[in-house]
């Protein structure tokens, strides 16, 4: 045990302590109240006046914090992390068709962007063509549609795909969007162990939050490990499934709810993976999380760091992992769109630059911040620029990465982190008393749970039990705020055309023998069991479409429908 205080200490503190809440503290609020009877972070953890060392009394510092780059990694993954390389500024990109976005994405480049993410629409997002009714009025509108390999060729004409690493934001219809990018870099002369990015592809959070589902759970989660046992062996520098919060947090969840959930999802693939014949010192290194930095600061900070001392554990102690690497939680952060608001949208330029601070803080290896804008429509280059400047600011001028994890051994962080912990341990606990996250997602446990958590908040939000500057506190009917934001223009019609009239060429001018053979060779294998990836890979080189490879999965493995829960 190394605990950083002996009892000659604490007890001297405790004494002290009294002294001061018996005198000090009634002599002050008598003359000046607190502004409320109790204060609670967003997930509900009641917060204290003032944290000492009588709250850290049992704390041991090796196993509880030890050094950076060392077990259980709770002050960050790398042994100097900031000091050596800064995270990767990635900012979320990706609007109308591939010309519009291949220019976004030099636009950031020439403006120090240094890794590159791709949002896609939602026809892309479900998997069908910019000519299926579905997708009508839909084509371009929350991301890039990308229907064939064409697409993803246009998108990164004369971007190196093998100097740059992408992050795709695709989870149904990954292993067709992650074969696009490998064979649009084939056709650049980039070698495999050169294609270097991340694919989300995490099913589970789809059907807990962000709704985009396709397959029904059990072949969902099927698909999504074919591409992670694929990509171990073919692509070393790929990370096959990015475990992601981040979705969870903006439907509602708390802080707490985050944290266990994507954990909880994050030992399903495992399981999943090692049932394989796989070991985890195999694959462990690849796998990637996702999270958000949202308002409540040392909250934030504290889900950080508790998510790297939890996961290092689980690997190491759940499932035997040997390697380093392997009990690393590399995470990729998004600051919280749900925290932007309409009214007085000059103010989310702040609240980004706050969330984005408690990323950093939190020992984030990749950052993305959202740009002010973003209640209203895809960001304006104007305001994507100033959400880009907001991380190089940080980075460069103001000295927080200068220490490594400046906040370790604070009372109230330490506290927290311990809190956040625990919390988050009795909802771990409980799903795996249901028998594990998959079984819990079809009972529909989680989902639940965000939406009774989303509705407290907008309740207490309603009733000004939290404030929120510019809604429901300093309330300015101001509309002329609204007006004065350059809005991102684009003719929405006119790419949708584009992209059915590009879609109907590449199904022209492809072979069709060669086509025809690909698809019923992805349907046999589908129908086998087989890891499909090899041959989704094959007929995306057939210039078989998006909707064309997701309707032959479909035949095999169905449509998934929600049951409603009240």
């Amino acid at each position: 045990m190394a605990n950083l205080f002996d009892e000659k200490a604490l007890k001297e503190i405790a004494e002290k302590y009294t002294e001061w809440e018996e005198k000090i503290v009634p002599e002050w609020l008598s003359r000046l109240p607190e502004r409320q009877k109790e204060f609670t972070t967003l997930s509900g953890i009641r917060v204290k006046r003032l944290y000492t060392p009588l709250d850290l009394k049992d704390f041991d510092y090796l196993s509880k914090l030890g050094f950076p780059g060392d077990y259980p990694f709770t002050r960050g993954i790398h042994a100097t992390m900031y000091r050596a390389r800064l995270w990767t500024m990635r900012m979320f990109s990706g609007y109308g068709g591939p010309e519009e976005t291949n220019k976004r994405l030099k636009f950031l480049i020439e403006h120090g962007e240094t890794g590159l993410s791709l949002a896609f629409d939602y026809p892309t997002l479900v998997g069908v063509d910019p000519d299926d009714p579905m997708a009508e009025g839909e084509v371009g509108v929350v991301g890039v549609s990308v229907p064939t390999l064409l697409d993803m060729e246009i998108i990164f004409d004369g971007i190196d795909m093998g100097s740059v690493t992408t992050n795709m934001t695709i989870n149904p219809p990954a292993p067709v969007l992650l074969s696009f990018y490998v064979a649009a870099a084939e056709k650049q002369g980039v070698p495999y162990h050169k294609i270097g990015g991340t694919t989300q592809n995490d099913p589970l959070k789809e059907f807990i939050a962000q709704k985009s589902y396709v397959f029904p759970p059990e072949p969902a989660v099927k698909v999504a490990m074919d591409l992670i046992e694929w990509s171990v062996k073919h692509l070393p520098k790929w990370n096959p499934i990015s475990i992601s919060g981040y979705h969870i947090r903006e439907a509602g969840a708390t802080a707490v709810q985050e944290l266990a959930f994507t954990l909880a999802d994050g030992i399903e693939y495992v399981r999943q993976l090692i049932a394989r014949g796989l070991d985890v010192d195999e694959f462990a290194p690849r796998l990637s999380f996702f999270f958000a930095a949202h308002i409540n600061f040392f909250e934030e900070i504290a889900k950080f760091r508790a998510a790297r001392r939890m996961w290092a554990r689980i690997m190491k102690d759940w499932f035997g992992a040997k390697k380093k690497r392997s009990m690393w939680m590399r995470f990729h952060v998004q600051t919280s769109g749900v925290s932007l608001v309409a009214q007085e949208p000059w103010n989310n330029i702040v609240r980004t630059a706050i969330e984005a601070l408690a990323a950093v803080l939190g020992g984030a290896q990749s950052l993305h911040t959202n740009s002010f804008d973003e209640p209203f429509r895809v960001p304006s280059e104007f305001a994507a620029k100033i959400a880009l400047r907001t991380q190089q600011i940080i980075a460069y001028e103001t000295g927080v990465a200068d220490v490594v994890d400046p906040l370790g051994g604070s009372y109230y962080v330490e506290w927290l982190t311990d809190e956040i912990e625990e919390q988050a341990w009795k909802y771990i606990d409980r799903i795996e008393r249901m028998g594990g996250m998959l079984e819990a997602v079809k009972n529909g446990y989680p989902q639940r749970e965000v939406m009774d958590a989303a509705y407290r908040f907008q309740k207490e939000v309603e009733e000004g039990k939290r404030l929120i500057v510019g809604v429901n506190i300093f309330r300015s009917e101001d509309i002329e705020e609204i007006r004065k934001v350059p809005l991102l223009e684009f003719d929405q019609r006119e790419i949708e055309e584009r992209q059915k009239k590009r879609v109907k060429m590449v199904r022209e001018m492809r072979n069709k023998q060669k086509w025809e053979r690909a698809l019923n060779e992805l349907r046999r294998a589908a129908e086998r069991g087989e890891n499909i990836m090899p041959y989704v890979l094959n007929a995306v080189k057939a210039y078989a479409t998006l909707g064309e490879i997701m309707g032959t999965l479909k035949e095999v493995y169905g449509v998934y429908v929600e049951p409603p829960e009240f």
